[in-house]
């Protein structure tokens, strides 16, 4: 995940430390800077600063810190409650990822829950952060819908497929998910003639990857009622990589 924040304005130790020290839940687990170094100065020419943060007893990397260089900017190819798609001049990036000791099991549900819950945290506190990149859908998200969605999904409500899902017509004419594959190792494809109304298609789309996501993923043909009483099926591919959606 990347932070995207206004120019001149990414955070240092000091302001991490004043952000944990706002939410009794979060707090600074490592820092490989001792508090008697000179923290305007990086240990070698070109190092970043990061700071391990625990949160939910698990513990994230975020790096990118001023006053050192910031973080590459990501690719980005979706935006989602954005005016414009953000560009590597107008932000600095900071990177919040899983620690290293996370690395094996990083992109199972309770440290992606635990990471979204930290970067909604850091949305809150810090006013400059204008975005959040999401990695696996190349996806640039407002601060504000990332904040929204992501909440509500944590506090029980849906998952939130915009955003953290994107949605792209093939070449065939079908309506596909990218990202999904990162949640349950499957993308979601809804065939034409159902895909043809782009707009129904992806209200069915956003329903169906919540559905996919509870699930965990589907491995045999499930019929579904659409919400406008169409008879559905939900069909894995023979390589299980793909769910197809069809009227039956």
């Amino acid at each position: 995940m990347h932070l995207l924040f206004a120019p001149g304005k990414r955070p240092d130790r000091r302001a991490l430390a004043t952000f944990v020290a706002q939410r009794p839940m979060v707090g600074i687990s490592h820092d490989p800077v001792p508090e008697s170094a000179p923290h305007a100065e990086t240990l070698w020419p070109g190092q970043q600063h990061w700071l391990e943060l625990l949160s939910d007893g698990l513990t994230f990397d975020l790096a990118g810190l001023a006053p050192g260089p910031e973080c590459p900017f990501p690719a980005l190819v979706h935006r989602f409650d954005l005016a414009a798609m953000p560009q590597a001049d107008d932000v600095e990036v900071l990177a919040l990822r899983p620690g290293p000791h996370l690395t094996a099991g990083g992109s199972t549900m309770p440290v992606m829950r635990a990471l979204l819950g930290l970067a909604c945290e850091l949305v809150r506190h810090f006013d400059a952060l204008v975005a959040v990149g999401w990695g696996p859908t190349k996806s640039a998200i407002g601060r504000r819908f990332f904040e929204s969605v992501a909440a509500a999904w944590l506090e029980g409500g849906p998952f939130p497929a915009l955003g953290l899902t994107a949605f792209g017509a093939t070449a065939d004419g079908a309506l596909e998910t990218t990202g999904l594959a990162f949640w349950i190792g499957q993308e979601l494809r809804i065939e034409p003639p159902l895909s043809n109304d782009r707009v129904a298609a992806t209200r069915l789309g956003i329903r169906l990857v919540n559905h996919l996501v509870l699930r965990g993923g589907l491995d045999a043909d499930e019929r579904i009622i659409a919400p406008d009483g169409t008879p559905l099926v939900l069909r894995p591919s023979p390589m299980r990589d793909r769910v197809s959606v069809q009227r039956e």
